[in-house]
């Protein structure tokens, strides 16, 4: 698998931003619309630069009104959307049982950081306005995202928390990016070989933050403290350069006094969430939607 996912992932290093969101989606299939939902819109609404587009998912439940979920998809800051992430917000939106809000929000290297954290936070600003138009409860707001969409997730719940903006009930980070950290254990082990590569992270963060990472809407342990922030499902992958930063987040959180359901997925790699069709993926979708209940029950 891993093989096949090295010789297919073009080397993001060498190629121009443009030509890489290009080559990514010439990467993928149709949208299947799959799991069907009982309702996807799509949103322009008023952003920090312009209008900011957005994907509400509604599942069919008839426990309403649901939990809303604003997701921020990965693509290393740079690359995918919301057509990239759409079988996995369905998917979320099933399985919890939850109203998910997509965000596209902008990209680097053209919209250099925190551009995308702006975006996330404006997003949560509408979500928790707008819930109860779509189905969504305003009392229960959970912010998610896979890799770069989990650093924005985990940096837009200390917002939050510091500007006193929409309560945050839960903070769902899959494989997240926390720091700018290359020396850490998983960068030295798995850092070549395993898909998602030291090099290519590097780039992203050359992307995103051009004038250095001295910021807490950038790295989430920038902040001055972790305490007060919601309860928190936090998922890594054994065989990903950021693993064990995400991992020491989830210890870092813990010491802090926050809830914490932590998981490393061992034997798997970067983003594998992301593939439906893999056995493993099904088997861990299904216990971190329902780490995600728990963590909804907990506040």
């Amino acid at each position: 698998m891993l093989a096949t996912l090295n010789a297919g992932f073009p080397d993001v290093s060498t190629m121009p931003p443009a030509q890489v969101r290009e080559a990514i989606r010439s990467r993928r299939g149709p949208l299947a619309g799959r799991p069907d939902m009982r309702e996807v819109r799509n949103f322009g609404i008023s952003g920090p630069g312009g209008t900011l587009d957005l994907r509400v998912y509604r599942p069919y439940r008839h426990d309403t009104p649901l939990p809303v979920v604003v997701f921020a998809h990965g693509g290393g800051f740079v690359f995918c959307d919301l057509d990239s992430h759409d079988e996995f917000c369905r998917s979320m939106a099933e399985g919890v049982g939850a109203v998910v809000v997509s965000v596209n929000y902008r990209l680097a290297p053209e919209h250099s950081g925190p551009a995308a954290h702006n975006d996330m936070y404006a997003a949560l600003e509408w979500a928790a306005e707008h819930a109860s138009s779509f189905g969504g409860d305003p009392t229960r707001i959970v912010v998610a995202g896979d890799s770069a969409g989990g650093n924005l997730a985990a940096t837009v719940a200390i917002a939050a928390r510091d500007r006193g903006g929409p309560s945050i009930a839960a903070q769902v980070l899959l494989y997240p990016v926390i720091d700018d950290d290359f020396e850490t254990e998983s960068y030295r082990r798995y850092g070549s070989g395993y898909y998602n590569t030291t090099k290519a992270m590097r780039w992203y963060w050359q992307q995103y933050a051009p004038n250095g990472t001295d910021d807490p809407r950038l790295i989430p342990t920038r902040a001055k403290t972790l305490a007060g922030l919601p309860p928190t499902v936090l998922i890594t992958a054994e065989l990903d350069p950021p693993c064990s930063a995400g991992d020491a987040y989830a210890h870092q959180l813990q010491a802090a006094g926050v809830r914490v359901q932590h998981r490393r997925y061992d034997g798997l790699f970067h983003g594998f969430l992301t593939f439906p069709n893999l056995t493993f993926t099904g088997t861990a979708r299904k216990e971190i939607w329902e780490m995600t209940r728990t963590a909804l029950t907990t506040t």
